[in-house]
Parts: structure tokens; C-alpha cells; sequence
């Protein structure tokens, strides 16, 4: 007779019952952002037995080139989370940038995120706003646009390098935005991929 009551306490305290939804938070079941290739609503698997498989299941990397990075890779840059940046997919005045090399922009992204490889963003300022002169970039806070990046996960170095290398050649820091968690802390949250396999 005791195991009923515990089990219908256990049963109450559950915060979720198999066939409740899975949403975003407890009034936001998805979120329409708008893309090149038109809106896309972006939402959580509803599968609550979903796993994550694949590299972004991996929870040990080889340290260095995979160490845990940073919560902020510059000064006066803001860290961002899922629903900041939720936020931020859905202002047309902010830019999303997959700061992944293409082959892992490939593999899937955030709907609404443009790829600009860490690799060649310092080089490429002119498409966020900056103006080229004989130093580098100048890029005017009033000319160019908030900029929200991100990369793998926390243990990628692609969009703190990237982070780092556009300060330094002129962009304003306060204009940007760091998703820490990546790809690794969206797909953990079962949240839509467009793009890859």
C-alpha cells in the first residue's frame, strides 16, 4: 500500500508525460525565422526518447586543438544562449554566421545562418559593412550590423578565432554576439537543422 502513494507522488512531480509536447520553453512550442530559401519553423524533435548521435555525441576531444573555450573570446562580447539566439534568427537587422569550415556548414545548420568560414572572415569585412582602406577595414558601428556567431560547440575554436581576427582588423566587438554552445548545444536540445544529412 505504500508503494502507491510513492509512485503517484513520482508520477505528480514528473515535469513531463509521454505524448506532451516538447517545447522550446512552456509557451513557445516553435519559432519561424525567415531564410534565403524562405521561412522555416524552428522546433524541438517531439521524440523525448531522441538521442544524439554522431560526432556531436562525442563528449572528450583531444585537448589541444579541442579545449574548452572561453565563455567570452574578446572583451566587450556578448555570450549568447538558445533563445537569444532564437531572437536573433528572427531580426532581419542581426546576422547569423556559421563560422564553420564548409565541410562541417555542410553537415547541417541553423536555419537562417549564412557560412562564413573562419578562415576567410577577416578578409571579407566588405559584406558586413566595412569599408576597405590602406590599413585593413574600417568598419563604422552605424555601417555594419550585429553579428551573431557560432561554431561546433564549446570545445570549437573556429568562432573565437574568428571573433578575435575581426576585432582586430576593425570590426566593433560590442557588435557581436557569441552562441558558445554551437552545434553541439542546439542539436542537444533536439532543435531543427536545415541543411546536411
Amino acid at each position: 500500500m505504500r508503494i502507491l502513494p510513492a509512485l503517484a507522488f513520482a508520477l505528480a512531480a514528473s515535469p513531463a508525460f509521454a505524448g506532451d509536447p516538447v517545447n522550446i520553453t512552456k509557451d513557445m512550442g516553435a519559432v519561424t525565422v525567415p531564410t534565403e530559401g524562405g521561412p522555416v519553423e524552428i522546433s524541438r524533435i517531439q521524440d523525448s526518447d531522441n538521442v544524439i548521435t554522431g560526432d556531436f555525441a562525442k563528449t572528450s576531444r583531444a585537448c589541444p586543438p579541442f579545449c574548452v573555450q572561453p565563455m567570452s573570446p574578446a572583451e566587450g562580447v556578448t555570450t549568447i544562449g538558445e533563445l537569444e539566439l532564437l531572437e536573433a534568427l528572427k531580426d532581419p537587422e542581426i546576422k547569423v554566421i556559421d563560422s564553420r569550415v564548409r565541410p562541417h556548414f555542410e553537415t547541417g545548420t541553423i536555419p537562417g545562418a549564412v557560412n562564413m568560414p573562419y578562415t576567410e572572415m577577416a578578409d571579407q569585412l566588405e559584406v558586413l559593412g566595412c569599408e576597405v582602406d590602406f590599413e585593413g577595414y574600417e568598419c563604422l558601428p552605424e555601417n555594419v550590423p550585429v553579428i551573431a556567431m557560432f561554431c561546433n560547440g564549446p570545445w570549437c575554436g573556429q568562432s573565437p578565432a574568428a571573433i578575435r581576427r575581426i576585432i582586430k582588423a576593425g570590426y566593433p566587438a560590442d557588435k557581436i554576439l557569441y552562441y558558445r554552445q554551437g552545434m553541439q548545444g542546439w542539436r542537444m536540445l533536439g532543435l531543427t537543422v536545415t541543411g546536411g544529412e
